[in-house]
């Protein structure tokens, strides 16, 4: 039986035919990615966190995609110039997703926003303005392309086993994971920029600074899909 792996979405003013509304979405690249390895997608849109025991109780995996940032309240620090558009519901219900996940011990990747909220929610601290650290702008471009950066697994790691000792990856982010308690940083870019990390144990839990669905990388979609694949299946 093919795992379903449940992946948060956006809450979003959309404009599609007539329409011009609220819309809960997602880039397809995701789910298409989530099928491709063999996993059925579910889209799970913001809602109240108290239901997220009751959903994350029928997955057998979880990915926690991209977007806004995550708001500097829940790590204790008050905003940066270029911190903007958090979506406190959506934050809410995500860090929710990981409560309930972890109850169960749920498989979880995490993409880009992803991985911040990962690391948020373990209590750690994010770099606001990445610029600001390592002097330009090459994660996050200005327009609404991805930018393309060289990135090295560590040894030793679940991502090194799943992608390979070095990837060129398309990103498109302003933040970063400065802390990560309980996590190990599992990449980096050649700037020193933490790039992945990952839980250790037998647990599937791993997040990436990247969007590995833009690109033909398999390897972490296949990742979690396996690991989320019941085991009478």
């Amino acid at each position: 039986m093919s795992p379903l792996i449940g992946l948060s979405t956006y809450r979003e003013q959309a404009r599609w035919g007539v329409w011009h509304q609220p819309a809960d979405l997602l880039p397809t690249a995701y789910a298409r990615a989530v099928e491709q390895a063999g996993g059925v997608p579910v889209l799970l849109p913001p809602q109240s966190p108290a239901s997220a025991p009751t959903v994350v109780e029928r997955l057998d995996g979880l990915l926690v995609t991209g977007g806004a940032d995550v708001d500097p309240a829940r790590y204790g620090e008050l905003p940066h110039a270029r911190t903007a558009g958090w979506r406190t519901d959506r934050d809410a219900w995500e860090l929710a997703l990981l409560d309930a996940a972890g109850a169960r011990a749920l498989p979880v990747l995490g993409i880009c926003r992803g991985m911040q909220v990962m690391a948020v929610h373990a209590g750690g601290r994010l770099e606001q303005h990445l610029p600001d650290a390592v002097g330009n702008e090459r994660h996050s471009p200005t327009d609404d392309s991805f930018g393309s950066i060289e990135v090295e697994t560590c040894p030793d790691t679940r991502l090194r086993m799943l992608v390979g000792d070095r990837v060129e990856v398309g990103c498109h982010h302003h933040q970063s994971v400065r802390e990560h308690p309980g996590f190990v940083a599992a990449a980096y870019s050649v700037d020193g920029v933490v790039e992945a990390i990952e839980g250790g144990g037998d647990r599937f839990q791993v997040a990436v600074q990247w969007h590995p669905e833009t690109r033909a990388d398999a390897g972490l979609f296949a990742g979690l899909v396996a690991a989320a694949t019941p085991v009478d299946a």
